[in-house]
């Protein structure tokens, strides 16, 4: 193999080597805003949740209130449990559909670290390799 031909060999390794690692970085980032938007679904879940335990302690008389702007307007008991039930649906719909998107992510890191892996050894077989040239 010829000295040229070790170093543009290298080149490319080192070129590829580098795009794959930015693509890692990259869906290392994506996970992590998955990750924050889930903890963020987590804590309204929870929130929700909560508002619905106390709804059901109510008794069907109760005055129930939604604050709308800066304005307290009067709620029926059984509209505000429905509402509530919507956004908890919602709220565990986004998570599934986070989850989802989070496996995805995990995937593609591993596919990137293999990768990653395998360019790293080719390299430095490469350098090896310009080295033994080199040497002559």
């Amino acid at each position: 193999m010829s000295s040229v031909h070790a170093m543009q060999q290298k080149e490319t390794l080192q070129k590829r080597l580098q795009h794959e690692l930015e693509q890692y970085q990259k869906t290392q980032k994506d996970y992590q805003k998955y990750i924050n938007g889930r903890q963020q679904l987590d804590a309204q879940l929870s929130e929700n949740t909560l508002v619905m335990d106390e709804l059901g302690r109510l008794e069907t008389a109760a005055n129930v209130y939604k604050m709308i702007g800066p304005v307290l307007v009067k709620q029926d008991l059984d509209e505000a449990k429905q509402n509530v039930q919507k956004r908890i649906d919602y709220i565990n719909g986004e998570l599934k559909r986070h989850d989802g998107l989070l496996q995805n992510l995990e995937k593609k890191q591993d596919e990137h670290k293999e990768t990653l892996a395998n360019l790293q050894k080719h390299y430095q077989q490469a350098q090896q390799a310009q080295a033994k040239v080199n040497s002559r």
